[in-house]
Formats: C-alpha cells, structure tokens, sequence
C-alpha cells in the first residue's frame, strides 16, 4: 500500500505552497501520491467575485498553464521521488447558507468544468473524462468557518453518483460517514505545511504497479485504509478501514 493525500492546494488558489514546493513537500515524506486540488469557483457569485479578486481560484486562463505546470511537476515527483502527482480540482459552489454549499473533488481531470454546472453535469463531466469525483468536507468540520452541506443533505440521491465521499478532513474524522456506507477517502485539504498533520489515505497500489490509473481504480474499487500522520516522522499506525 501507499501512502496518499488526494486533496492538497498550491498557489494557483489559496494555498501558501507552490506546485514544486509540494512536490518535495511531500516527496521528502515518503509519499507514494498527490493530487492537487486547487479551487474553481464560480466567476459570478458574490463569494466567486471575491475569489477572483483574491486570485483564489483557477480560471479558464490560467488552467492551461496550471495543468501544464501539475504535467512538469510529476514528472519532476516520479524521476526524483517515485511519487505520482496527479491533476485535479475543487468545484466550489459557495453560499452564504451552509446548507447550499457544496464542493466536488475532480482527480485526474484534463478538462475545464465551470462551477457554475449543475452537480449532475459535473459529475457526468468528471466521469466523461475519465476522472474521479470525491464529495469534499460534507458534513461539519468542527471549526468555525462556512460549511459545505448540501451534498451529504442529499446524499441518498448522490449515493451511486460519487467514487467517494471524504471520511477525514484534516485532522477530523467524520464518524457519520465512516458509518454511512458510502465509498470514502481520508485527505488533509492542505493550505499550509502545518496541515500535513491530519487523516490520510493508504491505497491498495503494489510499487510495481504505481501509475495514475491504478490509483483511481484503487478509490473506485475502495481498496483504502486510513491513518493519521504525525509530523513525528512517520504514519501512526493505521486506524480504520473503509
């Protein structure tokens, strides 16, 4: 198994961490994958205005260079590390109620998809391009900040739509997914290197057999196991299984 974080934001959106900073961020950790998962949100929304003008979020200008820049930067991650990096992003559908926010995890995308879709389009979208869709942060964080409810609301209707629904974000472990049934991964939803320290996943993938395809097969298949990190230089044993 390897260990994978599949929900990590560089500079292109809000994160404090550039492309090739998270590369050896995490190569020099012994990870085995990434994705980064940086925002598109929707151009106008007022919290999507807001997001432009902070340069928060991709936009379809800037996404050709951030997925070249994601392309140089796994081959980089593989020569150095033998770590895949993986393209993706964040569809945010932000609200001021919490209970009509929502973000969808796109990993290994190729394609543009305007926030602004439908989340039956974007999920066709991302399943269309051979990509996997993950129901991000659904239920309560726990923290003091907006919350993106509306998946897990309908969650009945999303059941089969999903490859995955997050059981962890950060350092908080979502027991009322963990108990749903649903398929589930575990991701920091990095921002800054001190977030390292939070749930991970461990995917069923031999070293032989690494390669951006078996890993969304892994998650597709839930051959998933998840384990807190602890900075103390390694992954505390691991915990639960899916």
């Amino acid at each position: 198994m390897i260990m994978a974080d599949l929900h990590v934001h560089s500079t292109f959106s809000d994160g404090k961490l550039s492309v090739s900073e998270l590369v050896d961020f995490y190569g020099e950790r012994g990870f085995g994958c990434i994705a980064i998962t940086d925002h598109i949100c929707e151009e106008k929304s007022f919290l999507g205005l807001a997001a432009g003008a902070l340069k928060f979020t991709l936009t379809p200008d800037s996404f050709p260079q951030y997925l070249e820049t994601v392309h140089e930067a796994a081959e980089r991650a593989w020569r150095q590390y033998r770590m895949l990096v993986l393209p993706g992003y964040e569809l945010s559908k932000n609200s001021l109620f919490n209970s009509r926010s929502a973000h969808i995890l796109g990993i290994g995308v190729s394609e543009w998809i305007p926030a602004e879709s439908s989340i039956e389009d974007m999920l066709k979208g991302l399943r269309a391009q051979g990509a996997i869709s993950v129901a991000a942060h659904p239920v309560h964080t726990g923290k003091w900040e907006p919350q993106t409810l509306h998946l897990w609301d309908r969650r009945e209707e999303f059941r089969d739509a999903f490859d995955a629904w997050e059981v962890a974000s950060g350092p908080r472990f979502f027991d009322e997914v963990h108990r749903s049934g649903l398929p589930m991964i575990a991701t920091s939803d990095l921002h800054h290197p001190k977030q390292i320290q939070s749930w991970k996943t461990k995917l069923g993938v031999s070293r032989g057999e690494r390669s951006p395809e078996a890993i969304l097969d892994a998650v597709r298949k839930q051959r998933v196991e998840f384990a807190f990190w602890n900075e103390a230089e390694l992954a505390l044993p691991v915990s639960c299984s899916a």
